[in-house]
């Protein structure tokens, strides 16, 4: 089954040989309630904890082959959600720090993350809108959910060269990818549109 939902992918257009591989080697079924396995390998986003979504598996592979990422690489991720995208970027042999806002989700994931021996550099419980300025730069920044716009704050942590992948909008997202070309230059590029559940932000 992971290897016809690669195959569905790779005809939608993902190229990137690493980023099907992982398509082909994570169990999806095991990031989502039991009640959902049978649906694990179909291209289709799924409620999970919270109020949000695992990702369709063609968006998580967009998005990671937007990164144009190589082993190494330090990467944050913004909304770990079930931590099937992580999974994806550990997969890469990459350096993943990744940030959670919903405590309920955090805590699960956490265990399964543990349960797994899936191993982020870093999983915090925190705003994404802020990043980790800790931990910048990033090599590469990538965004799991719908952003009105682009946060400065994920601006100023990427590395010279950096790409930080995010959906813009409210009711649906244009797929945008920023790349830092000097320390005050970014050239910004639109790759379709998509649709998230919301980035939301910490107001206190």
């Amino acid at each position: 089954m992971r290897n016809q939902l690669a195959g569905i992918v790779a005809d939608k257009g993902i190229r990137e040989k690493n980023v099907l591989g992982a398509i082909r080697t994570i169990p999806r079924h095991l990031f989502m309630d039991s009640s959902f396995e049978d649906h694990a390998y179909q291209d289709k986003a799924f409620p999970i904890a919270a109020n949000q979504t695992i990702s369709q598996p063609y968006t998580v592979a967009f998005q990671t082959e937007l990164l144009e990422l190589k082993p190494g690489d330090k990467v944050l991720e913004i909304g770990t959600g079930s931590g099937y995208q992580t999974a994806v970027l550990l997969h890469l042999k990459v350096k993943v720090y990744t940030i959670e806002r919903q405590l309920e989700l955090y805590k699960k994931t956490k265990l399964f993350f543990d349960r797994m021996g899936y191993r982020p550099k870093k999983y915090v419980f925190g705003d994404g809108y802020k990043g980790l300025p800790e931990e910048a730069p990033f090599d590469g920044i990538i965004v799991t959910a719908g952003a009105p716009d682009i946060p400065k704050a994920l601006l100023s942590q990427l590395a010279i060269g950096g790409r930080l992948i995010i959906p813009v909008g409210e009711e649906e997202q244009v797929m945008t990818r920023i790349n830092r070309t000097s320390n005050k230059e970014f050239k910004r590029e639109e790759h379709g549109t998509f649709r998230f559940v919301p980035l939301l932000e910490n107001k206190n």
